[in-house]
C-alpha cells in the first residue's frame, strides 16, 4: 500500500513546453547559422575581388610609369652626341648625321623607323599598312621576342629590330619589379622643311599582359 500524502503536502510538477514550441529553437539556430555563413562567404569574396582590383590597378600604374621612363630614355637617346657611359650598344651616328633619314627604315632597325607613306590608308586588319607602333598582332614592329633584343650584358644582340629596351643606348639602370623592361620606337617625320620625331613607348607591369 502506497502511503497517502499528508494533508497540505505539495507534489512537484514537471514543466513541459507546449507542443507547438517543440523544434523551434533548432530551426532558429539553423537560420542564424545559414545567415552567418552567407555573410562570411560574401565578405571573403568581396575581399578577394578587392585584392584583385588593387593588384590590377597597381600593375597598370607600374606599366604606365615604366612607359614614362621609356619616353624620357628615348629623349636622352635623341640628344646623344657621343656614346653614353654604361650603354650596352652603340648607335654609331651622332650629331647632324644622326638626324638624317638614312638611319630610319621601314623595318625599324635599332628602333629607328620611317613611317609608311601618308598616301597609304591604314587598315587595322591589314598588317601591310600598319603603323609601326600598333600591337604586333596588328602588324606593329615592336618585336616581342626578348631573346633577340639587347641584353643587360654590353654588346649582346645590338643588331636588332623593333622596340629599344630601356638603357640600351643611354646606360640607364634597368627597372626593378617589372616583367620586361619598357621599350620605345623613334619615327623620323617631316612636314615641309621641318623634321621631327615621334616617340612611342610601351611599359610592362608585374606581367607582360
Amino acid at each position: 500500500m502506497k502511503p497517502t500524502p499528508a494533508h497540505g503536502a505539495v507534489r512537484p510538477l514537471k514543466h513541459r513546453p507546449p507542443p507547438s514550441s517543440r523544434g523551434m529553437a533548432l530551426l532558429v539556430v539553423l537560420m542564424l547559422l545559414l545567415a552567418i555563413t552567407g555573410i562570411a562567404i560574401y565578405s571573403a569574396r568581396y575581399a578577394v575581388v578587392g585584392e584583385s582590383s588593387s593588384r590590377n590597378q597597381l600593375d597598370s600604374e607600374m606599366a604606365r610609369q615604366a612607359a614614362e621612363a621609356a619616353l624620357r630614355d628615348a629623349e636622352r637617346d635623341l640628344l646623344l652626341t657621343t656614346n653614353a657611359t654604361g650603354a650596352r650598344c652603340n648607335r654609331g651616328a651622332f650629331g647632324t648625321d644622326r638626324f638624317t633619314a638614312e638611319y630610319f627604315v621601314l623595318t625599324c632597325d635599332k628602333g629607328q623607323c620611317i613611317p609608311r607613306p601618308a598616301t597609304v590608308t591604314r587598315n587595322w586588319s591589314d598588317s601591310a599598312t600598319a603603323e609601326h607602333w600598333w600591337p604586333t598582332a596588328q602588324g606593329g614592329i615592336w618585336n616581342n621576342d626578348p631573346s633577340t633584343k639587347p641584353a643587360l650584358t654590353a654588346g649582346v644582340n645590338c643588331d636588332f629590330v623593333g622596340g629599344v629596351p630601356l638603357g640600351t643606348y643611354t646606360g640607364a639602370a634597368p627597372l626593378v619589379g617589372v616583367a620586361q623592361q619598357p621599350e620605345y620606337l623613334l619615327e623620323y617625320m617631316t612636314r615641309g622643311d621641318s623634321r621631327f620625331f615621334r616617340i612611342t613607348a610601351r611599359g610592362f607591369g608585374l606581367t607582360t599582359d
